[in-house]
């Protein structure tokens, strides 16, 4: 372990030493993220998974970039090149950019050229310059002609280049200019002639300039996927004068014409080195930002959308809706396990409105339906007001249900395997089915990017992406539970301490063995070890087994702790788990030890007192306003309900219940100041929002929660 590493990283995340020493040995011991942050609260002063992964990537980062500084001081030394004041500067140096800047002259790289005008020894000449003396330098010139370098423009040109180079390869002048270049710089935009009417969906970047720094990021990632596609010409703009001045201040001594010289030598490395390098180094900073401002957004969305409210242990039907190749409908059992399936043409061009009511009707009735999931693609908004109007089945709910990623899923070797013999619209309809009895199992199988949920997700950086949003994944699965004796192999692998070897070893098991009775039958699986059970027992859960604490997410390891409270106050388990306010009725002092602390006896008592508590919270049915088609039926003032599908860091989009979606501006959020739109909001909140702007042309239609009642309340809109 790295003390001084562990050092830096109390300083950037500001937290305590102890704190980041423990999770480092956690981590390196074999725990998981999520054991470390449900269950060594003690250890690590209650850290959330937040911030065990900031501790997790800072170390890591910081122990990269000291490998990088090995690197970069051996290969100098072997050079014969380094110096005590530069070894200093290496390993002082506080990431990347800064370790190359001082790294740059060192590097093996084509010959450039400053290193034609050494080797045909203008470098006593470039020193001479660089001493800015006020004699005439002239008569010498003719000294260092050469094959090359054979008149006084040439030998001067030569010499310039040597001292370009020189500027450009400082490291104190390179930081402070990039630093110069952030602040000052303006990103501008143009339209590439020809491409008016292909790009207008970026036409608010036809014509646009802002100083840098205050570009969001959502909208520094628009002007790069214009630039990517070929229809805006982004660039980055500064004051040269100002910039050079800058360098001018550094170097200049006097007005000598040695010091015109290296004036000249110093535009030429501002114009063909340095300020090229500048704008690309300035423009993957504002990128890795504008990276980790999205990537942290989706991942965000993410967790809201993977821990939705289920609908629960229900008989679904469910409809994939078409047009020519009909509406595909399954009935599934309150497991998810499909019951029959049926193809019905209410649409166009078939139109058979009467016998798809029946078929829907008597499927219903023969597997007791008590809710109805509708895809929201194609024809799902056309579907959903047909049923409203003619299904009367007022017992029966129904759900517009997002079909991002289903047909993805619907065509993926895990679909192919769950149901072999059926066709892609089949399992999409399933797939739309068991999003809404259980969301997360459900979702935890399409690529998260294919979910619609990101902002600019396919324009960042992929490998970051990924490992965010595994980790939320991860942590959703972790947080809700899973019940070890339903659960595929495929949700079982998202547990913590559990590969996908692993959990195919305990489906197979439990094929062969029958359902586990209790966690501690986990111990027989083969190949699943001490490690893994202790990372893997508390999150999983087993309904009506031998050990009644195995519905909780109370660790094996603390069982021993409550057969103590248990006898101290006379109760059976059963009895202690039904009693309320224990925190009221015990002495938390007395069970405290050093390995169980306050924060581990609260989460206890919360378990006690609410065993097996979904943290998904209870399911709300909804309905949109039926009055209302298309665009064309809104006015401004109308205040309707609506669902969050997306947030960004400008806004909200909201599903209206038709084809075009509306947007809640984050300044039509709170008359008080709002940062971030998640502040208010969450993905898939149920909601009301007034119209304030429809644009029939564009196709958008601006709303807000301001100054309304907009929280929702089912009662008045269920079926």
């Amino acid at each position: 372990m790295e003390t001084e590493i562990i050092g830096d990283v109390v300083k950037k995340l500001n937290l305590r030493f102890a704190q980041v020493k423990n999770v480092i040995e956690l981590l390196a011991q074999g725990s998981t993220i999520p054991f470390i942050a449900r269950y060594r609260k003690e250890l690590t002063g209650s850290l959330d998974e937040v911030q065990i992964r900031d501790i997790q990537k800072s170390y890591q980062d910081l122990l990269d970039l000291k490998e990088r500084k090995l690197f970069v001081l051996k290969t100098i030394e072997e050079q014969g090149q380094l110096t005590q004041e530069l070894e200093h500067k290496i390993l002082q140096a506080i990431d990347l950019m800064a370790l190359e800047d001082l790294y740059a002259p060192y590097k093996k790289k084509k010959k450039t050229k400053a290193d034609i005008a050494k080797e045909h020894g203008l470098q006593p000449l470039a020193d001479l310059l660089m001493l800015q003396q006020k004699e005439d330098f002239y008569p010498k010139l003719n000294n260092y002609y050469s094959d090359l370098f054979f008149d006084d423009e040439l030998v001067l040109r030569g010499a310039r280049d040597i001292i370009a180079e020189m500027v450009h390869q400082n490291d104190t002048l390179r930081n402070v200019m990039r630093n110069l270049f952030m602040q000052s710089a303006l990103i501008t935009s143009k339209v590439i002639k020809s491409k008016e009417i292909e790009a207008v969906k970026f036409k608010d970047y036809f014509q646009y300039s802002e100083l840098l720094k205050k570009c969001p990021s959502h909208r520094y990632l628009a002007l790069c996927r214009g630039e990517d596609e070929k229809m805006l010409r982004v660039s980055l703009e500064v004051d040269d004068d100002r910039m050079l001045n800058a360098i001018f201040h550094q170097y200049l001594k006097n007005n000598s014409q040695a010091s015109q010289q290296v004036k000249l030598a110093i535009e030429e490395s501002y114009d063909r080195l340095l300020k090229p390098l500048l704008i690309a180094q300035v423009r993957q900073i504002i990128k890795e930002q504008s990276d980790d401002i999205a990537i942290k957004v989706f991942a965000k969305n993410l967790k809201q959308l993977l821990l939705e409210a289920p609908l629960g242990q229900k008989h679904v039907l469910a409809i994939d809706p078409g047009y020519r190749s009909g509406c595909k409908i399954v009935c599934l059992d309150s497991t998810g396990s499909l019951l029959a399936y049926e193809t019905i043409y209410p649409h166009p061009p078939v139109d058979e409105r009467a016998k798809g009511l029946q078929i829907i009707r008597s499927l219903v009735k023969n597997f007791n339906v008590t809710d109805i999931a509708i895809g929201d693609g194609t024809a799902g908004k056309e579907t959903l007001e047909w049923l409203q109007e003619s299904l009367q089945l007022p017992e029966v709910n129904l759900h517009s249900i997002s079909e991002q990623g289903a047909s993805i899923y619907s065509a993926s070797d895990l679909a192919r395997a769950e149901f072999p013999d059926l066709d892609v619209t089949i399992r999409g309809a399933i797939s739309i089915g068991r999003r809404l009895m259980d969301p997360l199992a459900e979702l935890i199988k399409i690529d998260p990017k294919s979910i619609g949920v990101g902002q600019y997700q396919h324009d960042v950086n992929q490998k970051l992406l990924r490992e965010h949003l595994d980790d939320v994944v991860l942590f959703c699965v972790n947080a809700v539970g899973v019940n070890l004796n339903t659960a595929s192999s495929y949700l079982l692998s998202y547990v913590s301490g559990l590969s996908a070897a692993l959990s195919e070893q305990i489906v197979q098991y439990r094929m062969q063995h029958g359902a586990f009775e209790s966690r501690e039958a986990l111990k027989r699986v083969p190949r699943l070890g001490p490690k893994a059970f202790e990372q893997c027992a508390g999150f999983l859960r087993i309904r009506n087994g031998k050990q009644i604490l195995d519905n909780t997410g109370i660790h094996p390891e603390r069982y021993e702790l409550i057969e103590k409270i248990s006898q101290d106050l006379g109760l059976s388990k059963e009895e202690l788990i039904r009693s309320k306010n224990l925190n009221k009725q015990i002495k938390l002092d007395q069970y405290i030890s050093d390995d169980v602390g306050v924060e581990t006896l609260t989460d206890i008592f919360k378990e006690l007192e609410k065993p097996g508590l979904d943290p998904r919270g209870g399911f709300s049915v909804f309905a949109f306003d039926t009055s209302i088609k298309k665009i064309e039926d809104l006015n401004e003032g109308m205040v309707l309900p609506a669902i969050v599908t997306n947030l960004t860091k400008f806004g909200a989009f909201v599903d209206l219940g038709i084809k075009t979606t509306g947007l809640i501006h984050v300044s039509e959020m709170s008359s008080k100041f709002i940062n971030d739109p998640s502040e208010v909001l969450t993905l898939r909140e149920k909601i009301y929002a007034k119209v304030i702007q429809i644009d029939l042309t564009r196709g958008r239609i601006l709303m807000s929660i301001k100054d309304i009642s907009w929280r929702y309340v089912e009662s008045m809109n269920s079926n």
